[in-house]
């Protein structure tokens, strides 16, 4: 069955009549079932964590809308969790975790092979999800890459210009290295439970990396990818990786040679026509509608839509969005999102 899924062939590079469809945070508070999981779960933490209700919320948007894809529920910061950091979340303001920025933090963190005591409920939700998904829908598991992990351990919260990764980096390179250090170690631990747990295909998701310049770029988003992805690719022989370097711009380039992934999943900053001619000569893409279209719908958003579908139809593509749905957005239009992908 595997072989017939259609994510996993265009994964695999095989140009595809209809491109696959699938849309990051398709699970989440634009749906009202969602809204209603969420408060049966108490809080944000508690749904990722009560594999019941996680699995309930991945199924949501492949019940509604036949997805070509389920990505797991869940969240980046548990990881950084598990790992010893404290982690909450501030309604309406977001998430705060205790800091790591001198090398007695660094030092307390828990050992890599102690995350799984935490990360545990994730691994069954990945299981649930093996189990209930249709035969067509593949399963994806994620992690946020180190980079972008350690810009949230680094200053305790989500920051607009990822200033205190960036001054740690300039002041104290070996705490801030060692803490990439230990975020990839866990990463390729925590994804490939996931893997073993039923995941087909993961995904690592580098938010922040457009703020990395120069060598920082290559040095902390590219080169933590690869290392994740060679030793994800040599326990788990042919498991599919997407990495996700948002923010890159130019530097998509040879993203797919440098990092090993199966596909480059690009955001809405790059123009589809640039991708086909630079990044897509080297394999799949996924991108890169803005998700701003799913606010507005109308015209605008078939007609970008097509074009994206134009742009891309002659290599290896899975149709997403740029970014994240936002809470705002509106369900009917993810609908037409796909009708339009699916030409119906």
């Amino acid at each position: 069955m595997a072989q017939q899924k259609t994510i996993l062939r265009a994964l695999a590079g095989e140009t595809l009549p209809t491109p696959p469809i699938w849309m990051m945070r398709q699970a989440g508070r634009y749906l009202p079932e969602y809204k209603a999981t969420r408060a049966q779960a108490g809080d944000f933490l508690s749904l990722c964590y009560n594999p019941e209700l996680a699995a309930e919320v991945t199924l949501q948007p492949i019940r509604r809308y036949g997805f070509d894809a389920a990505i797991l529920f869940a969240d980046i910061l548990l990881l950084p969790q598990a790992l010893g950091a404290d982690l909450w979340f501030v309604t309406g303001e977001g998430p705060r975790l205790s800091t790591i920025t001198t090398a007695d933090e660094l030092a307390q963190l828990k050992p890599t092979e102690a995350i799984h005591d935490t990360l545990n409920p994730i691994y069954e939700t990945v299981s649930i999800l093996s189990r209930e998904l249709p035969d067509e829908t593949t399963l994806i598991g994620f992690a946020g890459a180190p980079w972008t992990v350690a810009t949230y351990m680094i200053a305790g919260q989500g920051t607009p210009d990822q200033g205190p990764a960036h001054a740690l980096k300039a002041e104290n390179r070996p705490v801030f290295e060692g803490l990439i250090n230990r975020i990839t170690e866990g990463t390729i631990e925590y994804l490939s439970k996931q893997i073993d747990a039923g995941a087909e295909c993961v995904k690592l998701f580098d938010s922040w990396a457009g703020s990395l310049q120069g060598d920082d770029f290559t040095e902390f988003s590219i080169k933590p990818m690869q290392q994740i992805t060679a030793a994800l690719k040599e326990r788990h022989p042919g498991i599919p990786v997407i990495a996700f370097p948002r923010g890159a711009g130019e530097r998509y380039v040879g993203v797919h040679a440098a990092t090993g992934a199966d596909c480059v999943a690009v955001d809405d900053g790059v123009d589809a026509a640039w991708v086909a001619e630079h990044v897509q000569i080297d394999g799949c893409v996924q991108g890169n509608l803005k998700s701003s279209h799913m606010v507005t719908g109308g015209d605008a958003l078939v007609s970008e839509t097509r074009r994206i579908c134009a742009a891309l139809k002659n290599g290896p593509h899975i149709f997403n969005l740029g970014h994240g749905i936002t809470p705002d957005a509106d369900p009917e239009n993810v609908q037409l999102m796909i009708d339009t992908v699916r030409g119906a």
